[in-house]
């Protein structure tokens, strides 16, 4: 017997706060970036998905758009610990998670085979790991207030 698990994507304010600030402490000392440091742009923000079981299957996406725009999920690697290190380009992961919303559309479409290979990975990780980071990126009208995102996971019970 097996029972769905619905995680819904939570923003983490404080670390976004963060990492906007080491953009912002470069741009005032007029330095760079180090060798393969990914920084935060101005349209992300840092989201995070805790796990309170390790044992996961991925089922399916949920995700709402209240508007026209795109929505871009990338995963951060288990070796990335925020509180200690700077985020660098080789701790993200592929596929990403895209998913957009035409004007006069109603429905969310996406790529179905990333985001299902997306999904497959992020309960692989789960695994092994408590909590993950996600860079959500908005573009094309979307925004943090008019998006939605939930993964959902069926567990052995």
């Amino acid at each position: 017997m097996s029972a769905e698990l619905e995680l819904s994507f939570r923003p983490d304010d404080q670390l976004t706060e963060v990492m906007r600030l080491r953009v912002q402490s470069l741009q005032q000392r007029g330095q760079k970036r180090q060798d393969g440091e990914r920084l935060l742009l101005p349209n992300e923000a840092v989201y995070r998905l805790d796990f309170s079981r390790q044992s996961l299957r991925f089922s399916h996406w949920t995700v709402r758009l209240a508007q026209a725009g795109r929505l871009t999920v990338t995963a951060t690697s288990q070796l990335w610990t925020p509180d200690l290190t700077n985020l660098m380009t080789r701790q993200l992961l592929e596929p990403v998670g895209v998913f957009w919303r035409a004007r006069g559309d109603a429905a969310v479409q996406c790529y179905e085979a990333d985001v299902h290979e997306f999904g497959e990975r992020i309960a692989e990780l789960a695994k092994v790991r408590k909590v993950m980071y996600f860079l959500f990126a908005f573009a094309e009208g979307c925004s943090p207030e008019t998006a939605d995102c939930s993964i959902s996971f069926t567990k052995d019970s």
